[in-house]
C-alpha cells in the first residue's frame, strides 16, 4: 500500500514537471512583453492589436500609429479601438506612414524601448503608373516582393535611427507570417544587407513565434477591405543592438540561419537539411528556388549592390 502511495506521488510529480516544461517552452516561443517598456506600435490596421497590448500587458507608456487617415479608418474598420485607446489616455497618430518622415511630427523623437510592426504589408496599387511610381526605378524590374521588403528596411532603419532611445531597450519585433507571400521576403537574411555596422549597428536576434490567443480582440484585418485574416501561423522576428540574456532565451533561431550549417541548408528557401549533394543541386534546379533566387537579385539590385 506504501508503495503504491509512492508511486502515485511520483507519477504526479513527473507529469507536474512535465507541465511546466511544457508551459515554460510555450513561454518561451511567444512573443515578449516586459510592461516596463515604453512601446511603439506601426501600421496597426484598425488598432486592435494596440488595444490589446495595452488592457492585457499594460506597457509603462503605448503610442499606437496607422497609416489611415480617422475618416478612412473608419470607413474600413469601425473606429472602436481608436476610441478604447482614446478614452485610456492611449496617443494615436493617424496618417502615419513609417516610410515618410514628414508623418513623424507629432511624434517625439528617439521615445520609445520597443517599436512593432505586426503583420505589414504595402497596400494595394490602384492602377499600373501607381505600381510604377511607388517602384520609383522602372529601369529594374521590381516586384511587390522587393517592395515589402523595403517597406520592412526602412521601419528597422528608422525605428532605430528616429524612434528608439538609445538609452533605452533599443528593439524592434516583425511579426509576419510564415507562409507565401509573406515567408518570400527572406526577413531574417535580406533586409540589413548592404548597411554598414558603423552607421548603422543594428543585429537580427532570432524569432519568436506569434500566438494571437496571447492578445484577446486582436484581429488581423486585411489592408484594404473589412474583412479578417485567416489566423495563419505567425513569427515574431527580433533586432536590435544590444544583446540580452534574458531575451535570448525566449528566441529561436532556425537550422537554416545557422551560419555553421549553410551547406545543409538553403537559406533562401527555408529547407533543409541535404543529405547528399545530389539533393541540393536538384533543390537548386527546382522552380521555388529559382523563382526565390530571381528575388534576391531584384533585391540586390534595388540597393545598388549588384
Amino acid at each position: 500500500m506504501i508503495e503504491k502511495v509512492v508511486d502515485i506521488k511520483l507519477l504526479d510529480l513527473i507529469a507536474f514537471r512535465y507541465n511546466l516544461a511544457q508551459y515554460s517552452h510555450l513561454k518561451r516561443l511567444t512573443m515578449y512583453i516586459n510592461p516596463n517598456w515604453r512601446i511603439l506600435t506601426v501600421g496597426d490596421g484598425d488598432l486592435s492589436f494596440s488595444a490589446s497590448l495595452l488592457n492585457y500587458y499594460k506597457p509603462k507608456k503605448l503610442t499606437a500609429t496607422i497609416f489611415d487617415s480617422h475618416k478612412v479608418l473608419n470607413q474600413k474598420y469601425g473606429d472602436e479601438f481608436f476610441q478604447v485607446l482614446q478614452k485610456q489616455g492611449c496617443d494615436v497618430l493617424t496618417n502615419f506612414d513609417v516610410t515618410n518622415k514628414n508623418t513623424w511630427s507629432h511624434l517625439k523623437p528617439q521615445n520609445y524601448d520597443l517599436v512593432i510592426f505586426q503583420f505589414p504589408l504595402i497596400p494595394a496599387f490602384s492602377s499600373k503608373e501607381d505600381f510604377q511610381k511607388q517602384c520609383k526605378d522602372v529601369n529594374h524590374h521590381i516586384s511587390v516582393n522587393t517592395l515589402n521588403r523595403h517597406l520592412l528596411r526602412h521601419f528597422l532603419v528608422y525605428s532605430f535611427r528616429y524612434f528608439l532611445d538609445p538609452k533605452g531597450e533599443n528593439l524592434c519585433y516583425i511579426t509576419s507570417k510564415d507562409v507565401k507571400p509573406y515567408r518570400e521576403w527572406d526577413i531574417e537574411n535580406a533586409l540589413l544587407i548592404g548597411l554598414k555596422p558603423s552607421d548603422m549597428p543594428i543585429n537580427y536576434l532570432g524569432q519568436m513565434k506569434f500566438d494571437i490567443n496571447n492578445f484577446p480582440g486582436y484581429r488581423i484585418r486585411n489592408v484594404d477591405r473589412d474583412k479578417h485574416v485567416k489566423d495563419t501561423q505567425g513569427n515574431t522576428y527580433v533586432w536590435s543592438n544590444k544583446n540580452y540574456e534574458t531575451l535570448n532565451e525566449k528566441l529561436t533561431i532556425p537550422d537554416y540561419i545557422n551560419p555553421d550549417l549553410s551547406d545543409k541548408y538553403c537559406t533562401y528557401c527555408r529547407v533543409g537539411p541535404f543529405f547528399s549533394d545530389q539533393d541540393k543541386v536538384e533543390h537548386s534546379h527546382s522552380k521555388r528556388h529559382k523563382k526565390m533566387s530571381e528575388y534576391e537579385q531584384q533585391w540586390l539590385q534595388s540597393l545598388n549592390l549588384v
